[in-house]
Formats: structure tokens, sequence, C-alpha cells
């Protein structure tokens, strides 16, 4: 922050702390609090458990501003129509200059609560946002109806990726107001290396249990696989989900008992010690945290050519794999097997990609720099507006 510039008092919006969203609310609210500015953090009140309770704490500390809670539902209900003037009380009293909304309700609270507010602004941070609503559904469509009346009500609109910039312009329509691509950012030291372990797997996933991180298709390409002395390949797995009782089945049918471990949920970088090359086998995404953690590592990456991993790949992104094809899996996996290093050059050089454009420090340059960006433009606006009704 220049020496010149006074503290923002920045109020961050979501309505659940899960997935990548929270993780980047956390990761800029870090950084955002060591440079001074004073944070809030709003979440939902109506659906609320241990593990909520426990990562929401971790702001505590970083919150200067207070850890707030009103209800938030997840689908439509009759809160979305009180609580965004619950949300502008709030901001009223803790004196907000910035609304940050994440997620489809995150950004609606925001927005909807910055009406009427001439010295403070909203801004959007979508992950997915409306767009993980099914097109066509009701719920899709409403949203999306939804999403282009609040567009009139927002400055600023950050994307993760350039693949959801281009998604959100296609479905909801261009924005009028700054819509940048800011890519997530990693702390210093989720760029330090990791060596894996002399009993670690030759592949590891860290991920969701569901159809859609194409985890079926990763275990149909493990079956044939033979690593250097004709071993057969073995696979370290981390997560949960609803799909664990299907996966454990394939894994049965497919006789690979003995050469696949279920780790259960566990954050992602230690498990990275567990196998030597990362596996990423998704049918979608959007900018996974998972892929920059194992780059920043300095880890071998085999991934599907999805969402924003394009972006992270880089100069690497021709090794990147079509999505829903084992056997396309399979020829890379055997590949990286057959020749690790090769696959450690490729980590090499894509570590040179990320190691300056997906920090955490540039992420949070710009997004404070578009904060600063949309205050200046709204006070201008108000002090125009002001002057023509005065004269």
């Amino acid at each position: 922050m220049s020496h010149n510039a006074a503290p923002l008092r920045i109020l961050q919006i979501l309505r659940a702390p899960v997935g990548g969203l929270f993780r980047h609310v956390y990761d800029l609210t870090h950084e955002l609090a060591a440079r001074g500015h004073e944070i809030g953090i709003l979440a939902d009140s109506l659906h609320t458990d241990a593990l909520t309770e426990e990562r929401l704490g971790k702001l505590k500390p970083l919150a200067r501003l207070g850890i707030h809670s009103l209800p938030i539902p997840r689908v439509f209900g009759a809160e979305d129509f009180t609580t965004p003037f619950k949300v502008r009380k709030l901001a009223n009293e803790l004196e907000i200059d910035v609304l940050h909304g994440h997620g489809a309700k995150g950004g609606l609270n925001a927005r909807l609560a910055r009406i009427g507010a001439r010295q403070r602004v909203s801004l959007y941070t979508p992950h997915g946002g409306v767009l993980n609503y099914k097109p066509g559904s009701p719920a899709g469509r409403a949203f999306r109806l939804i999403e282009r009346v609040l567009l009139g009500a927002t400055d600023a609109i950050v994307f993760e990726s350039a693949f959801a910039q281009s998604a959100y312009s296609g479905q909801i329509g261009q924005p009028a107001c700054p819509a940048p691509v800011i890519h997530n950012g990693l702390m210093p030291a989720e760029f330090e290396p990791i060596t894996p372990g002399p009993d670690a797997a030759d592949f590891v996933f860290i991920g969701e249990f569901r159809a859609v991180k194409g985890i079926a298709y990763l275990l149909d390409a493990l079956a044939p696989l033979r690593a250097p002395g004709n071993r057969p390949a073995t696979l370290a797995m981390a997560g949960g989900g609803p799909d664990l009782e299907s996966i454990k089945a394939q894994i049965a049918r497919l006789g690979l008992g003995d050469r696949v471990t279920l780790l259960g949920v566990k954050p992602a970088r230690p498990t990275l010690h567990l196998g030597r090359i990362a596996v990423v086998p998704s049918l979608a995404e959007s900018l996974p945290y998972v892929i920059l953690e194992a780059a920043a590592a300095g880890r071998p990456v085999i991934a599907t050519d999805v969402g924003g991993v394009r972006e992270i790949f880089g100069p690497t992104a021709p090794s990147l794999l079509p999505a829903a094809d084992s056997e396309a899996l399979r020829r890379a996996m055997q590949s990286a097997l057959d020749d690790p290093a090769a696959a450690a050059r490729e980590a090499e050089t894509r570590l040179g990609h990320i190691r300056t454009g997906f920090s955490i420090a540039h992420m949070a340059d710009q997004i404070e720099a578009l904060y600063r960006r949309a205050l200046f433009a709204r006070r201008a606006a108000g002090f125009t507006e002001s002057s023509s009704l005065s004269s």
C-alpha cells in the first residue's frame, strides 16, 4: 500500500467457507490485513457446523472489523429480500468503503447493499457464481436474469481466469464496469520445493470424490500402467465426497485394491509428498488451486484442458489432455513414468511461469488497485451529481 494512501475498510461477503472460494477469501484477507487495511467477514448464519466455525475462526485474527453472520440461503429464500438491508445497516455501522461479494449469493448481497450509497463500492468475484447453475433450469434462468439486473449496481467484477471472464460475457453479457482477470495467488512458502518421500506412490490425486473430477477415467488409465522394472503403478488419493463408494467399487472391480491408497480428506501441500506425479483429470474446472500448489512446489502435473487450467500451464499448455479420455490419460501417465527427466523439465518451466503471475502479492496488488479505482470513480460521480443538484 502506498504510504500516502489511507487504509480501506472492507467487508468480504460469502455464503459458506468452502473450497477454492474460501481459500481465495482467506488469502486475500491475510494479505490485505498485512497491508494495514481493516477487514470484516460476513457469512451465512442458516447452515453452520463445526468445520464452518473452524474455518471462520482462522480468519478471526485477521478480521479487525469482526466476523459477522446473517441468513444467506443457498437457493432462493425470503432472506434474499431482507438480508441485503441488514448488510447495508452493518456496512453503515462499520463505515465500510468496499463491499466485496464472493460467489452468487455473496455477490447478490454486496451489490444490493451498495444501492443508494455514494461513498461505497461493490465488487463481485463469481468463483463460478451464477454460471454454476444449469442453463435453462428454473434456478439458472432466474439467477442469470438477476445477474443482468445487478450489473447496474456493480462497480467492478474480478474474474479469477480468462475462461471465467469469457463464460460470463457469453452467458450474461459484457460488463460495463471494469472486469479484469486477476489470477489467484499463492503464499511465498508455497513456492518451497517438495520432494516425495521414498515410499511415495507413482501418482497422487487430491480433490473431491465426484464425477466432475474425472476419477473414473483416472482409475481406468491406471489399471494397465507399469512403472520401471515392470512394477504395477500406484496411486495415492486424498479427498472425500458423494462418489466415494462408487470409487471404492471401481477400485475393487479393476483389481486395484493393493495399488490405490485412499487417504481421506487431506490438505493439498502435505499430501504432495505422497506421490511423485500429480494427476488432475477433471471434466470441468475454473482455476484449480491444487494445480497451482503442485506446480509451485515443483511437482510434475498431468491435467486436462478444462476451464482456466491452460492459463496455469502457460508455455507447457501443449501437454494438456482432452477431458474424459482414459487412453490419452494412460499415455501421458506412462510417458511420465518412462521419462521422469522430461516430466521434471516441464515442471521447472511451469514453475517459472507461475512464480511471477500467480503470487499472492501480485493478486493483492491488482485487487487493491481495483478497489481504489472503483472508489475514486464512485466518489467522483457522487461529487458531480451533488454539484449538478446544487447549481
